[in-house]
Protein backbone atom coordinates (compact mmCIF):
# COMPACT_ATOMS: atom_id res chain seq x y z
CA UNK A 1 0.00 0.00 0.00
CA UNK A 2 1.19 3.32 -0.61
CA UNK A 3 1.54 6.44 1.58
CA UNK A 4 -0.68 8.20 -0.19
CA UNK A 5 -4.11 5.96 -0.37
CA UNK A 6 -6.58 7.79 2.22
CA UNK A 7 -9.91 7.39 3.37
CA UNK A 8 -12.44 10.07 4.51
CA UNK A 9 -15.24 9.17 6.88
CA UNK A 10 -18.97 9.02 6.36
CA UNK A 11 -18.96 8.78 3.00
CA UNK A 12 -16.18 11.40 2.03
CA UNK A 13 -14.47 10.45 -1.22
CA UNK A 14 -11.62 8.04 -0.99
CA UNK A 15 -8.23 8.79 -2.44
CA UNK A 16 -6.62 5.91 -4.37
CA UNK A 17 -3.43 5.75 -6.26
CA UNK A 18 -4.40 4.68 -9.66
CA UNK A 19 -1.27 6.32 -10.99
CA UNK A 20 1.82 7.95 -11.29
CA UNK A 21 2.14 10.86 -8.63
CA UNK A 22 5.87 12.69 -9.17
CA UNK A 23 7.68 12.78 -6.22
CA UNK A 24 9.07 16.76 -6.68
CA UNK A 25 5.34 18.34 -7.48
CA UNK A 26 2.54 18.20 -9.91
CA UNK A 27 2.30 16.14 -13.07
CA UNK A 28 4.86 17.33 -15.80
CA UNK A 29 2.89 14.88 -18.59
CA UNK A 30 4.99 12.19 -20.03
CA UNK A 31 2.99 12.35 -23.07
CA UNK A 32 3.99 15.90 -23.79
CA UNK A 33 7.67 14.89 -23.53
CA UNK A 34 8.19 12.06 -26.10
CA UNK A 35 12.06 11.70 -25.80
CA UNK A 36 11.99 10.90 -22.32
CA UNK A 37 13.24 7.42 -22.03
CA UNK A 38 10.84 4.27 -21.60
CA UNK A 39 12.68 3.29 -18.66
CA UNK A 40 12.61 6.76 -17.10
CA UNK A 41 8.86 6.64 -16.87
CA UNK A 42 8.50 3.07 -15.93
CA UNK A 43 10.91 4.64 -12.71
CA UNK A 44 8.71 7.76 -12.37
CA UNK A 45 5.82 5.50 -12.46
CA UNK A 46 6.61 3.02 -10.16
CA UNK A 47 9.03 4.96 -8.28
CA UNK A 48 5.56 7.21 -7.19
CA UNK A 49 4.20 4.31 -5.94
CA UNK A 50 6.74 3.33 -3.03
CA UNK A 51 6.15 4.29 0.30
CA UNK A 52 8.44 6.70 2.11
CA UNK A 53 7.85 5.69 5.56
CA UNK A 54 8.40 1.95 4.18
CA UNK A 55 11.75 3.15 2.64
CA UNK A 56 12.52 4.41 6.09
CA UNK A 57 11.90 1.28 8.34
CA UNK A 58 13.40 -1.08 5.52
CA UNK A 59 16.63 0.61 6.67
CA UNK A 60 16.26 0.21 10.19
CA UNK A 61 15.34 -3.16 9.88
CA UNK A 62 17.95 -4.01 7.76
CA UNK A 63 20.08 -2.73 9.97
CA UNK A 64 19.02 -4.59 12.76
CA UNK A 65 19.95 -7.60 10.54
CA UNK A 66 23.02 -7.29 11.01
CA UNK A 67 23.19 -6.80 14.60
CA UNK A 68 24.60 -10.05 16.75
CA UNK A 69 22.48 -13.53 16.88
CA UNK A 70 23.67 -16.77 18.54
CA UNK A 71 25.80 -18.03 15.12
CA UNK A 72 28.01 -17.33 12.56
CA UNK A 73 26.11 -17.22 9.28
CA UNK A 74 28.48 -16.89 5.21
CA UNK A 75 26.93 -14.19 2.57
CA UNK A 76 24.69 -16.06 1.05
CA UNK A 77 22.64 -16.75 3.99
CA UNK A 78 22.62 -13.19 5.38
CA UNK A 79 21.88 -11.38 2.58
CA UNK A 80 18.73 -13.35 2.24
CA UNK A 81 18.33 -12.41 5.93
CA UNK A 82 19.02 -9.26 5.33
CA UNK A 83 16.40 -9.04 2.60
CA UNK A 84 13.78 -10.74 4.62
CA UNK A 85 14.11 -8.29 7.03
CA UNK A 86 14.00 -4.97 5.01
CA UNK A 87 11.10 -6.77 3.70
CA UNK A 88 9.08 -6.88 6.35
CA UNK A 89 10.16 -3.47 7.44
CA UNK A 90 8.85 -1.89 4.70
CA UNK A 91 5.77 -3.79 4.77
CA UNK A 92 5.22 -2.31 8.52
CA UNK A 93 6.22 0.97 7.34
CA UNK A 94 3.56 1.11 4.47
CA UNK A 95 0.91 -0.28 7.14
CA UNK A 96 1.30 2.19 9.59
CA UNK A 97 1.46 4.67 6.99
CA UNK A 98 -1.79 4.20 5.23
CA UNK A 99 -3.56 3.21 8.67
CA UNK A 100 -2.50 6.84 10.02
CA UNK A 101 -3.66 8.33 7.16
CA UNK A 102 -7.30 6.20 7.32
CA UNK A 103 -7.48 6.88 10.99
CA UNK A 104 -7.70 10.31 10.46
CA UNK A 105 -9.90 10.50 7.29
CA UNK A 106 -7.74 12.56 5.00
CA UNK A 107 -10.05 13.53 2.37
CA UNK A 108 -6.37 14.33 -0.09
CA UNK A 109 -3.09 12.41 -0.22
CA UNK A 110 -0.70 13.91 2.27
CA UNK A 111 2.08 15.58 0.12
CA UNK A 112 4.81 13.22 -1.18
CA UNK A 113 8.12 13.27 0.02
CA UNK A 114 10.09 16.00 -2.50
CA UNK A 115 13.35 14.08 -4.38
CA UNK A 116 15.56 15.57 -1.90
CA UNK A 117 14.07 13.42 0.60
CA UNK A 118 14.49 10.49 -1.34
CA UNK A 119 18.02 11.36 -1.73
CA UNK A 120 18.31 12.15 1.92
CA UNK A 121 17.23 8.57 3.25
CA UNK A 122 19.27 6.90 0.35
CA UNK A 123 22.70 8.87 1.61
CA UNK A 124 21.71 7.98 4.95
CA UNK A 125 20.60 4.23 4.05
CA UNK A 126 23.95 3.87 2.22
CA UNK A 127 26.21 5.63 5.49
CA UNK A 128 24.12 3.48 7.84
CA UNK A 129 24.44 0.31 6.14
CA UNK A 130 28.27 0.60 5.76
CA UNK A 131 29.08 1.36 9.48
CA UNK A 132 26.58 -1.95 10.19
CA UNK A 133 28.32 -4.03 7.95
CA UNK A 134 31.63 -2.91 9.51
CA UNK A 135 30.01 -3.86 12.91
CA UNK A 136 28.61 -6.94 11.31
CA UNK A 137 32.36 -7.93 10.38
CA UNK A 138 33.46 -7.20 13.66
CA UNK A 139 30.52 -9.03 15.34
CA UNK A 140 31.07 -11.95 13.53
CA UNK A 141 35.08 -12.32 13.74
CA UNK A 142 34.43 -12.06 17.63
CA UNK A 143 31.70 -14.60 17.40
CA UNK A 144 33.56 -17.19 15.18
CA UNK A 145 36.44 -17.04 17.30
CA UNK A 146 34.37 -17.98 19.80
CA UNK A 147 33.48 -21.20 18.40
CA UNK A 148 36.57 -22.06 16.16
CA UNK A 149 35.47 -21.15 12.87
CA UNK A 150 37.13 -19.04 10.35
CA UNK A 151 36.62 -15.52 9.74
CA UNK A 152 34.70 -14.42 6.44
CA UNK A 153 36.73 -12.58 3.71
CA UNK A 154 36.14 -9.04 3.30
CA UNK A 155 35.09 -10.14 -0.30
CA UNK A 156 31.94 -11.54 1.67
CA UNK A 157 30.58 -8.38 2.36
CA UNK A 158 29.78 -7.29 -1.18
CA UNK A 159 28.37 -10.39 -1.28
CA UNK A 160 25.91 -9.72 1.04
CA UNK A 161 24.86 -6.27 0.08
CA UNK A 162 24.28 -7.37 -3.45
CA UNK A 163 22.18 -10.35 -2.86
CA UNK A 164 20.44 -8.48 -0.73
CA UNK A 165 19.10 -5.80 -2.51
CA UNK A 166 18.61 -8.36 -5.44
CA UNK A 167 16.17 -10.03 -3.15
CA UNK A 168 14.83 -7.09 -1.75
CA UNK A 169 13.71 -6.24 -5.32
CA UNK A 170 12.03 -9.49 -6.16
CA UNK A 171 9.83 -9.57 -2.50
CA UNK A 172 9.02 -5.96 -3.15
CA UNK A 173 7.61 -6.66 -6.61
CA UNK A 174 5.59 -9.38 -5.14
CA UNK A 175 4.29 -6.94 -2.75
CA UNK A 176 4.06 -4.30 -4.96
CA UNK A 177 1.64 -6.68 -7.59
CA UNK A 178 -0.27 -7.38 -4.49
CA UNK A 179 -0.85 -4.02 -3.37
CA UNK A 180 -2.02 -3.09 -7.17
CA UNK A 181 -4.68 -5.50 -7.41
CA UNK A 182 -5.95 -4.16 -3.69
CA UNK A 183 -6.54 -0.75 -5.98
CA UNK A 184 -7.31 -2.63 -8.82
CA UNK A 185 -10.76 -3.77 -7.24
CA UNK A 186 -11.30 -0.81 -4.82
CA UNK A 187 -12.01 1.46 -8.48
CA UNK A 188 -14.08 -1.26 -9.04
CA UNK A 189 -15.98 -0.97 -6.05
CA UNK A 190 -15.97 2.29 -5.70
CA UNK A 191 -18.72 2.93 -8.72
CA UNK A 192 -20.72 1.11 -6.54
CA UNK A 193 -20.51 0.98 -2.90
CA UNK A 194 -19.06 4.18 -0.53
CA UNK A 195 -15.37 4.66 -1.07
CA UNK A 196 -14.49 3.83 2.71
CA UNK A 197 -16.30 0.31 2.43
CA UNK A 198 -14.73 -0.13 -1.29
CA UNK A 199 -11.55 -0.01 0.99
CA UNK A 200 -12.27 -2.18 2.94
CA UNK A 201 -13.57 -4.79 1.46
CA UNK A 202 -11.05 -4.72 -1.15
CA UNK A 203 -8.08 -5.89 1.40
CA UNK A 204 -10.63 -7.96 3.27
CA UNK A 205 -11.20 -9.48 -0.41
CA UNK A 206 -7.62 -9.77 -1.50
CA UNK A 207 -6.26 -10.49 1.85
CA UNK A 208 -8.61 -13.61 2.02
CA UNK A 209 -8.12 -14.91 -1.41
CA UNK A 210 -4.55 -14.66 -0.67
CA UNK A 211 -4.41 -16.86 2.45
CA UNK A 212 -6.81 -19.02 0.82
CA UNK A 213 -4.33 -19.55 -2.10
CA UNK A 214 -1.12 -19.82 0.31
CA UNK A 215 -3.30 -22.28 2.45
CA UNK A 216 -5.17 -24.63 -0.06
CA UNK A 217 -2.53 -24.27 -3.46
CA UNK A 218 0.64 -23.58 -2.16
CA UNK A 219 0.95 -25.07 1.19
CA UNK A 220 -0.84 -27.86 -0.15
CA UNK A 221 0.63 -28.44 -3.44
CA UNK A 222 4.03 -27.80 -1.14
CA UNK A 223 3.34 -30.18 1.24
CA UNK A 224 2.19 -32.64 -1.18
CA UNK A 225 5.56 -32.17 -2.87
CA UNK A 226 7.51 -32.36 0.50
CA UNK A 227 5.99 -35.71 1.64
CA UNK A 228 6.45 -37.46 -2.12
CA UNK A 229 9.85 -35.98 -1.54
CA UNK A 230 10.94 -37.14 1.24
CA UNK A 231 8.95 -40.49 1.15
CA UNK A 232 11.19 -41.05 -2.04
CA UNK A 233 14.83 -40.08 0.38
CA UNK A 234 12.77 -42.66 2.83
CA UNK A 235 12.94 -45.52 0.29
CA UNK A 236 16.66 -45.03 -0.55
CA UNK A 237 19.59 -46.35 2.39
CA UNK A 238 22.51 -44.90 3.04
CA UNK A 239 25.76 -45.99 1.54
CA UNK A 240 26.67 -48.00 4.97
CA UNK A 241 23.27 -49.68 5.08
CA UNK A 242 23.35 -53.25 4.11
CA UNK A 243 20.67 -55.66 5.12
CA UNK A 244 21.66 -57.47 8.42
CA UNK A 245 22.48 -61.36 8.48
CA UNK A 246 22.18 -61.32 12.49
CA UNK A 247 18.96 -62.24 13.97
CA UNK A 248 19.69 -59.40 16.73
CA UNK A 249 18.98 -56.82 13.96
CA UNK A 250 15.48 -55.79 12.30
CA UNK A 251 15.26 -55.94 8.91
CA UNK A 252 17.82 -59.61 9.23
CA UNK A 253 16.50 -63.30 9.78
CA UNK A 254 13.36 -63.69 11.71
CA UNK A 255 12.78 -60.26 12.39
CA UNK A 256 9.02 -59.20 12.34
CA UNK A 257 9.71 -56.04 10.25
CA UNK A 258 11.17 -56.27 6.65
CA UNK A 259 14.27 -54.31 5.90
CA UNK A 260 12.44 -52.50 3.09
CA UNK A 261 10.38 -51.30 5.68
CA UNK A 262 12.44 -49.67 7.86
CA UNK A 263 12.83 -46.78 5.98
CA UNK A 264 16.29 -44.60 5.12
CA UNK A 265 17.25 -43.97 8.71
CA UNK A 266 16.25 -46.80 10.42
CA UNK A 267 18.11 -49.47 7.96
CA UNK A 268 21.68 -46.87 9.02
CA UNK A 269 20.38 -47.44 12.75
CA UNK A 270 20.62 -51.36 12.03
CA UNK A 271 23.49 -51.26 10.09
CA UNK A 272 26.06 -49.55 11.98
CA UNK A 273 27.23 -49.28 15.60
CA UNK A 274 30.14 -51.56 16.67
CA UNK A 275 30.34 -55.29 16.02
CA UNK A 276 31.13 -57.56 18.49
CA UNK A 277 34.68 -57.73 17.54
CA UNK A 278 35.27 -53.90 17.91
CA UNK A 279 33.91 -53.67 20.94
CA UNK A 280 35.95 -56.75 22.12
CA UNK A 281 39.42 -54.76 21.18
CA UNK A 282 38.46 -51.85 22.81
CA UNK A 283 37.60 -53.15 26.19
CA UNK A 284 40.09 -55.94 26.03
CA UNK A 285 37.58 -58.99 27.28
CA UNK A 286 34.95 -60.96 25.15
CA UNK A 287 32.16 -58.87 24.07
CA UNK A 288 28.26 -59.41 23.23
CA UNK A 289 26.94 -59.02 19.74
CA UNK A 290 24.48 -55.36 20.75
CA UNK A 291 20.89 -55.83 19.64
CA UNK A 292 19.21 -52.88 17.48
CA UNK A 293 15.62 -53.08 16.25
CA UNK A 294 13.45 -50.47 14.87
CA UNK A 295 9.81 -49.98 13.32
CA UNK A 296 9.81 -47.91 10.13
CA UNK A 297 6.84 -45.64 9.33
CA UNK A 298 6.03 -48.80 6.73
CA UNK A 299 6.02 -51.21 9.06
CA UNK A 300 3.11 -51.05 10.74
CA UNK A 301 -0.27 -49.62 10.03
CA UNK A 302 0.00 -47.06 12.48
CA UNK A 303 2.08 -45.40 15.75
CA UNK A 304 0.56 -47.42 18.09
CA UNK A 305 0.84 -50.58 16.32
CA UNK A 306 4.58 -49.48 15.05
CA UNK A 307 5.52 -49.19 18.62
CA UNK A 308 4.07 -52.90 19.78
CA UNK A 309 6.05 -54.05 16.86
CA UNK A 310 9.16 -52.30 18.36
CA UNK A 311 8.30 -54.38 21.43
CA UNK A 312 7.64 -57.45 19.93
CA UNK A 313 11.03 -57.24 18.00
CA UNK A 314 12.73 -56.31 21.55
CA UNK A 315 11.64 -59.65 22.55
CA UNK A 316 12.09 -61.70 19.76
CA UNK A 317 15.80 -60.53 19.77
CA UNK A 318 16.47 -61.33 23.64
CA UNK A 319 16.57 -57.73 24.20
CA UNK A 320 15.14 -58.78 27.60
CA UNK A 321 18.34 -60.69 28.84
CA UNK A 322 20.59 -57.68 28.34
CA UNK A 323 21.53 -55.25 30.76
CA UNK A 324 20.82 -52.26 29.32
CA UNK A 325 17.57 -51.36 26.80
CA UNK A 326 17.90 -48.28 25.44
CA UNK A 327 14.83 -46.57 24.07
CA UNK A 328 15.92 -43.92 21.26
CA UNK A 329 13.21 -41.40 20.55
CA UNK A 330 13.95 -40.03 16.62
CA UNK A 331 13.69 -36.66 14.92
CA UNK A 332 11.05 -36.81 12.03
CA UNK A 333 13.13 -38.55 9.99
CA UNK A 334 14.04 -41.10 11.89
CA UNK A 335 17.43 -40.14 12.35
CA UNK A 336 18.94 -40.86 15.95
CA UNK A 337 22.83 -39.26 17.08
CA UNK A 338 24.75 -42.33 16.74
CA UNK A 339 26.71 -41.34 19.79
CA UNK A 340 24.33 -42.33 21.87
CA UNK A 341 23.41 -46.06 21.11
CA UNK A 342 27.51 -46.65 20.54
CA UNK A 343 28.65 -44.93 23.49
CA UNK A 344 26.00 -47.55 25.73
CA UNK A 345 27.47 -50.40 23.68
CA UNK A 346 30.95 -50.14 24.01
CA UNK A 347 30.24 -49.05 27.62
CA UNK A 348 28.26 -51.75 28.36
CA UNK A 349 30.53 -54.59 26.80
CA UNK A 350 27.57 -55.30 23.74
CA UNK A 351 25.51 -56.52 26.52
CA UNK A 352 22.55 -54.23 25.10
CA UNK A 353 19.77 -53.72 23.10
CA UNK A 354 18.61 -50.59 21.50
CA UNK A 355 14.99 -50.13 20.29
CA UNK A 356 13.44 -47.03 18.56
CA UNK A 357 10.54 -46.32 15.49
CA UNK A 358 9.92 -44.02 12.73
CA UNK A 359 6.61 -41.80 12.70
CA UNK A 360 7.51 -39.41 9.88
CA UNK A 361 9.51 -39.12 7.08
CA UNK A 362 9.63 -35.03 7.20
CA UNK A 363 13.02 -33.61 8.62
CA UNK A 364 13.10 -32.20 12.10
CA UNK A 365 11.97 -28.55 11.70
CA UNK A 366 9.27 -29.65 9.24
CA UNK A 367 8.20 -32.36 11.57
CA UNK A 368 8.05 -29.62 14.19
CA UNK A 369 5.81 -27.62 12.45
CA UNK A 370 3.32 -30.10 10.97
CA UNK A 371 4.20 -33.25 13.09
CA UNK A 372 4.77 -32.27 16.60
CA UNK A 373 1.49 -34.44 18.14
CA UNK A 374 2.87 -37.40 16.17
CA UNK A 375 6.18 -37.18 18.00
CA UNK A 376 4.71 -36.99 21.26
CA UNK A 377 2.37 -39.56 20.47
CA UNK A 378 5.35 -41.96 19.19
CA UNK A 379 7.29 -41.00 22.28
CA UNK A 380 4.70 -42.09 24.59
CA UNK A 381 3.42 -45.25 22.49
CA UNK A 382 7.14 -46.86 22.30
CA UNK A 383 8.19 -45.89 26.09
CA UNK A 384 4.69 -47.73 27.56
CA UNK A 385 5.04 -50.63 24.79
CA UNK A 386 8.41 -51.54 25.76
CA UNK A 387 7.94 -50.69 29.54
CA UNK A 388 4.77 -53.30 29.39
CA UNK A 389 7.40 -56.01 27.99
CA UNK A 390 9.81 -55.51 30.40
CA UNK A 391 7.70 -55.32 33.33
CA UNK A 392 7.11 -59.34 32.58
CA UNK A 393 10.07 -59.96 33.85
CA UNK A 394 11.02 -60.55 37.47
CA UNK A 395 12.16 -57.17 39.03
CA UNK A 396 15.38 -58.59 40.52
CA UNK A 397 16.29 -60.00 36.95
CA UNK A 398 14.89 -56.71 34.44
CA UNK A 399 17.30 -54.85 32.50
CA UNK A 400 17.94 -51.21 32.98
CA UNK A 401 15.86 -48.73 30.80
CA UNK A 402 17.18 -45.96 29.64
CA UNK A 403 15.60 -43.16 27.13
CA UNK A 404 17.04 -40.57 25.15
CA UNK A 405 16.77 -38.31 22.21
CA UNK A 406 17.72 -35.16 20.63
CA UNK A 407 15.81 -32.25 19.60
CA UNK A 408 12.27 -33.53 18.37
CA UNK A 409 13.42 -36.52 19.57
CA UNK A 410 13.85 -34.49 23.05
CA UNK A 411 10.74 -33.55 22.93
CA UNK A 412 8.74 -37.50 22.45
CA UNK A 413 11.70 -38.78 24.57
CA UNK A 414 9.86 -36.62 27.54
CA UNK A 415 6.39 -37.31 26.45
CA UNK A 416 5.60 -40.26 28.41
CA UNK A 417 6.68 -38.22 32.03
CA UNK A 418 4.28 -35.61 33.71
CA UNK A 419 7.41 -34.75 35.89
CA UNK A 420 11.08 -34.92 36.87
CA UNK A 421 10.17 -37.37 39.91
CA UNK A 422 7.66 -39.59 37.51
CA UNK A 423 10.66 -39.69 34.32
CA UNK A 424 13.09 -41.13 37.44
CA UNK A 425 10.61 -43.38 38.87
CA UNK A 426 9.75 -45.22 35.80
CA UNK A 427 13.60 -44.86 34.16
CA UNK A 428 17.20 -45.87 35.29
CA UNK A 429 19.06 -42.81 33.23
CA UNK A 430 17.72 -40.10 31.17
CA UNK A 431 19.97 -37.94 28.10
CA UNK A 432 17.68 -35.70 26.82
CA UNK A 433 19.77 -33.18 23.67
CA UNK A 434 19.38 -29.81 22.09
CA UNK A 435 15.24 -29.69 23.70
CA UNK A 436 13.05 -27.44 22.07
CA UNK A 437 11.01 -24.55 23.33
CA UNK A 438 8.02 -26.92 23.26
CA UNK A 439 9.67 -29.23 25.65
CA UNK A 440 7.20 -28.80 28.49
CA UNK A 441 8.64 -30.94 31.30
CA UNK A 442 11.99 -29.15 30.17
CA UNK A 443 10.54 -25.66 30.11
CA UNK A 444 8.64 -26.06 33.37
CA UNK A 445 11.71 -27.47 35.17
CA UNK A 446 14.04 -24.91 34.25
CA UNK A 447 11.37 -22.50 35.28
CA UNK A 448 11.69 -23.97 39.00
CA UNK A 449 15.20 -23.33 38.83
CA UNK A 450 17.03 -22.27 41.96
CA UNK A 451 17.67 -18.88 42.58
CA UNK A 452 20.92 -17.18 40.79
CA UNK A 453 21.34 -20.31 38.52
CA UNK A 454 21.22 -18.72 35.02
CA UNK A 455 17.86 -19.38 32.35
CA UNK A 456 20.91 -21.25 29.83
CA UNK A 457 22.49 -23.86 32.31
CA UNK A 458 19.67 -24.06 35.33
CA UNK A 459 19.98 -25.78 38.58
CA UNK A 460 17.29 -27.54 39.88
CA UNK A 461 16.96 -28.45 43.49
CA UNK A 462 20.24 -28.05 44.17
CA UNK A 463 21.04 -30.72 41.11
CA UNK A 464 19.80 -34.22 43.15
CA UNK A 465 17.54 -35.41 40.42
CA UNK A 466 18.47 -33.26 37.34
CA UNK A 467 21.17 -31.84 36.08
CA UNK A 468 21.15 -29.33 33.24
CA UNK A 469 24.69 -29.05 31.22
CA UNK A 470 26.48 -27.14 28.00
CA UNK A 471 29.37 -30.04 28.58
CA UNK A 472 31.09 -32.03 31.06
CA UNK A 473 32.48 -30.09 33.25
CA UNK A 474 28.63 -28.65 34.37
CA UNK A 475 27.75 -32.81 35.68
CA UNK A 476 29.07 -32.13 38.79
CA UNK A 477 27.32 -28.83 39.03
CA UNK A 478 26.42 -27.72 41.67
CA UNK A 479 28.37 -30.07 44.10
CA UNK A 480 29.90 -33.45 42.53
CA UNK A 481 27.89 -35.65 45.20
CA UNK A 482 25.45 -36.26 46.55
CA UNK A 483 23.40 -37.42 42.82
CA UNK A 484 20.75 -39.43 43.70
CA UNK A 485 20.05 -42.51 41.21
CA UNK A 486 18.69 -42.62 38.60
CA UNK A 487 20.00 -39.84 36.79
CA UNK A 488 18.61 -37.26 34.26
CA UNK A 489 20.31 -34.85 32.35
CA UNK A 490 19.48 -32.24 29.67
CA UNK A 491 22.41 -31.25 27.26
CA UNK A 492 21.77 -28.04 25.94
CA UNK A 493 23.94 -25.31 24.38
CA UNK A 494 23.97 -21.35 25.69
CA UNK A 495 24.32 -20.89 21.45
CA UNK A 496 21.26 -23.31 20.63
CA UNK A 497 18.69 -21.88 18.65
CA UNK A 498 16.71 -24.80 18.90
CA UNK A 499 16.51 -24.36 22.16
CA UNK A 500 16.11 -20.78 22.78
CA UNK A 501 13.50 -20.13 19.93
CA UNK A 502 10.21 -19.09 20.68
CA UNK A 503 7.05 -16.57 20.36
CA UNK A 504 8.02 -15.16 23.50
CA UNK A 505 10.84 -13.68 22.04
CA UNK A 506 8.71 -10.83 19.92
CA UNK A 507 7.83 -8.79 22.98
CA UNK A 508 9.49 -10.25 25.59
CA UNK A 509 12.96 -10.29 26.82
CA UNK A 510 14.39 -13.74 27.95
CA UNK A 511 16.27 -14.79 30.40
CA UNK A 512 19.27 -15.78 29.28
CA UNK A 513 19.44 -12.60 27.51
CA UNK A 514 19.14 -10.66 30.47
CA UNK A 515 20.69 -12.91 33.14
CA UNK A 516 24.31 -13.96 32.53
CA UNK A 517 25.39 -14.99 29.37
CA UNK A 518 26.36 -18.22 28.12
CA UNK A 519 30.10 -18.92 27.43
CA UNK A 520 29.76 -18.35 23.73
CA UNK A 521 26.99 -15.57 23.31
CA UNK A 522 28.30 -12.28 22.43
CA UNK A 523 27.80 -9.81 25.17
CA UNK A 524 27.23 -7.38 21.94
CA UNK A 525 24.01 -9.68 21.70
CA UNK A 526 21.22 -7.90 22.50
CA UNK A 527 17.23 -8.44 22.80
CA UNK A 528 15.23 -6.05 20.10
CA UNK A 529 11.35 -6.58 19.90
CA UNK A 530 10.45 -8.44 17.03
CA UNK A 531 13.99 -8.62 15.89
CA UNK A 532 15.47 -11.09 18.21
CA UNK A 533 12.56 -13.17 17.38
CA UNK A 534 13.32 -12.73 13.44
CA UNK A 535 17.00 -13.69 14.47
CA UNK A 536 16.91 -16.83 16.37
CA UNK A 537 14.48 -17.89 13.95
CA UNK A 538 16.88 -17.46 11.22
CA UNK A 539 20.15 -18.84 13.13
CA UNK A 540 17.76 -21.81 13.16
CA UNK A 541 18.71 -22.74 9.65
CA UNK A 542 22.29 -23.06 10.21
CA UNK A 543 21.99 -24.46 13.50
CA UNK A 544 24.21 -27.39 12.98
CA UNK A 545 26.67 -25.71 10.89
CA UNK A 546 29.09 -25.14 13.87
CA UNK A 547 31.57 -27.02 15.75
CA UNK A 548 31.04 -29.85 18.20
CA UNK A 549 30.13 -28.03 21.48
CA UNK A 550 27.86 -24.98 19.74
CA UNK A 551 24.54 -24.60 18.25
CA UNK A 552 22.54 -27.77 17.81
CA UNK A 553 25.86 -30.01 17.38
CA UNK A 554 26.25 -32.52 20.13
CA UNK A 555 28.85 -34.98 20.60
CA UNK A 556 31.63 -35.08 22.93
CA UNK A 557 29.41 -34.64 25.75
CA UNK A 558 26.94 -37.28 25.17
CA UNK A 559 29.69 -40.16 26.35
CA UNK A 560 30.37 -38.57 29.55
CA UNK A 561 27.14 -38.20 30.68
CA UNK A 562 26.48 -41.52 30.12
CA UNK A 563 29.43 -42.76 32.02
CA UNK A 564 28.35 -40.28 34.73
CA UNK A 565 24.53 -41.04 34.32
CA UNK A 566 25.24 -45.03 34.55
CA UNK A 567 28.67 -45.06 36.12
CA UNK A 568 29.14 -48.29 34.04
CA UNK A 569 31.02 -51.29 36.08
CA UNK A 570 35.01 -50.84 35.69
CA UNK A 571 34.31 -48.00 33.37
CA UNK A 572 37.03 -44.71 33.66
CA UNK A 573 37.40 -40.91 32.37
CA UNK A 574 40.14 -42.64 30.54
CA UNK A 575 38.16 -44.73 28.65
CA UNK A 576 35.65 -42.06 27.45
CA UNK A 577 38.40 -40.16 26.01
CA UNK A 578 39.76 -42.92 24.45
CA UNK A 579 35.98 -43.84 23.24
CA UNK A 580 35.34 -40.19 21.79
CA UNK A 581 37.26 -40.70 18.00
CA UNK A 582 35.41 -43.55 17.51
CA UNK A 583 31.68 -41.58 17.27
CA UNK A 584 29.99 -39.79 15.41
CA UNK A 585 26.95 -38.09 14.55
CA UNK A 586 25.74 -39.45 11.49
Amino acid sequence: MNDHNTSTAGGGAVSVDTGPVADDGPDSGDEAQPARSRARRWATTYGARLSFTGAVIATVFLWFSTTPSLLPRGPLFQGVVSAGAAAVGYLLGAFFAWFARYLVSRSEPWPRPRRNAWIVIGVVAAAGTAVMLYWFARWQDELRDLMGVDHLSWGAYPQILAIAVVVFLVLLLLGQAWGALVRLLTRRLSRHVPPRISAAVAVIVVLVVSLVFVNDVVAKNTMHALNSTFAAVNDESTPDSEPPTSPLRSGGPESLASWASLGRMGRAFVSTGPSATEIGEFNGALAEEPIRVYAGIDSAPDIDAAADLAAHELVRAGGLDRAVIGIASTTGTGWINRANPDSLEYMFNGDTAMVSMQYSTLPSWLSFLVDQERARQAGRALFEAVDKVVRKVPEAQRPKIVVFGESLGSFAGESPFGSIPTMAARTDGVLLTGPTFSNTLWRDTTDERDADSPEFLPVVDAGEQVRFIGDAADLDRPIAEPWSTPRIVYLQHASDPISWWSPDLILSEPDWLDERRGPDVLDATRWIPFVTFLQVAADMAVSVDVPDGHGHNYLAAIPKAWAKILEPAGWTDADTERLLPHLTRE
